[in-house]
């Protein structure tokens, strides 16, 4: 019996300890936790982000892509939103629910004193670490 590539990478992985395949999705449970957290370490611009990918089931790379101006036209947070996917190219339209409005209100006003066009993702220039899987832990 020979092993084929993908036999000496699963088994390679394994090993490590590292999960294969799809991940299982968020239970509610984790999904509350990690929004106490945010709102606890006062990270109103990972809250917003994370509440508005709860709300639209979008991909990573669609969520950060998002510009402040498609989600709060005129400084206030929309009730609804369309997003055109870079994978499928087909637009989703989505609600946002009261707390991701409110996130997103929140860090606005935070922001006040510069409104940014983009989420601002890891730089120097501004105090927020990224959002990152690891930071973050969840009971299982």
């Amino acid at each position: 019996m020979t092993d084929s590539p993908s036999t000496i990478l699963e088994t390679r992985s394994l090993e490590q300890g590292e999960d294969i395949g799809a991940k299982p999705p968020l239970r509610p449970k984790h999904v509350w936790s990690i929004r106490i957290k945010l709102q606890v370490e006062g990270r109103m611009r990972d809250l917003a982000l994370f509440n508005v990918a709860i709300d639209s089931k979008l991909r990573g790379c669609d969520v950060v892509a998002l510009k402040v101006d498609g989600l709060a036209p005129g400084g206030y947070a929309a009730d609804r939103a369309t997003v055109r996917q870079k994978k499928t190219g087909r637009p989703v339209k989505f609600e946002l629910t009261e707390s991701a409005r409110q996130a997103i209100d929140d860090y606005l006003r935070q922001e006040l004193r510069r409104i940014p066009v983009h989420w601002p993702s890891v730089d120097w220039t501004y105090d927020d670490p990224p959002v990152c899987p690891t930071t973050i832990s969840l009971d299982r």
